[in-house]
């Protein structure tokens, strides 16, 4: 199909065309770095625990963790939520549902990268999705999604703060995650390990999955290694067994 367009419009589509192609290779180098310092300390341990939460991918999580800095900082989730600006748009207890406009006066990058992460959510985990469908029922889905983002949010606090995996953390959805992430590194900064050893120190240090062996991908069987082959290659892993798994209370 040809569309007719004017010498003017013609020239913006180039125009814009060659911005694009400018700016793919910058994109490209971006990523490149923030998954190398996803690797990094501080961010691979916070990283590792955010990845769990539905929406999340190593870009969105090195965005929070960035405009969040010491998760410390915050004594409780309510504090975060309100440095988000998330905080005026649901304020969610129990049942009950206010909303209005969110503030707009606190990060805008969390803002837009917890907004992001729970359209993916609602889409893609069956818990969120049964949430939002249920609040879309009694407000409109721009409110509703505002208010899926304020809980996720709520959800980072807890799993920073204590450490624990998320209570509807999916083991096989966190497993899919963790091997992506794997795909993006070099085996340096996979600390020397095997796509399937990274996978399977995620989950240990999530205390998730521990009986899985499989998860499809592309159609396709991939075999995460398990503990004893993770052991054998770095043993110093084996206090991650000591503590018996939790799960965030939120």
């Amino acid at each position: 199909m040809t569309l007719n367009v004017s010498p003017t419009e013609r020239l913006h589509i180039q125009h814009d065309l060659t911005t694009l192609t400018t700016l793919e290779p910058q994109i490209t180098e971006v990523e490149t770095e923030l998954h190398r310092l996803s690797t990094t300390s501080p961010w691979i341990e916070p990283v590792t625990f955010l990845l769990q939460l539905p929406g999340f991918g190593v870009i969105i999580a090195m965005t929070i963790l960035a405009a969040i800095g010491d998760i410390q900082r915050f004594e409780d989730a309510k504090k975060l939520v309100g440095y988000s600006g998330l905080g005026a748009g649901a304020h969610i207890s129990g049942e009950t549902h206010r909303t209005g406009r969110i503030t707009k006066t606190g990060r805008r990058d969390i803002r837009w990268a917890m907004v992001e992460a729970a359209w993916i959510a609602v889409e893609t985990h069956p818990h969120w999705k049964r949430e939002f469908e249920r609040l879309a029922r009694r407000m409109d889905k721009n409110k509703a999604i505002v208010a899926i983002a304020h809980k996720l949010l709520t959800a980072v606090w807890h799993v920073l703060t204590e450490r624990v995996a998320d209570k509807h953390a999916e083991p096989k959805m966190v497993a899919c995650k963790l091997m992506r992430w794997s795909w993006e590194l070099t085996e340096e900064q996979r600390g020397g390990l095997s796509s399937r050893q990274f996978i399977r120190l995620g989950l240990m240090h999530l205390k998730l999955g521990e009986n899985l062996t499989h998860l499809t991908y592309g159609n396709l069987p991939r075999r995460i290694a398990s503990v004893e082959e993770l052991l054998s290659a770095r043993p110093e892993l084996r206090s991650l067994l000591e503590n018996p798994p939790q799960s965030a209370t939120a």
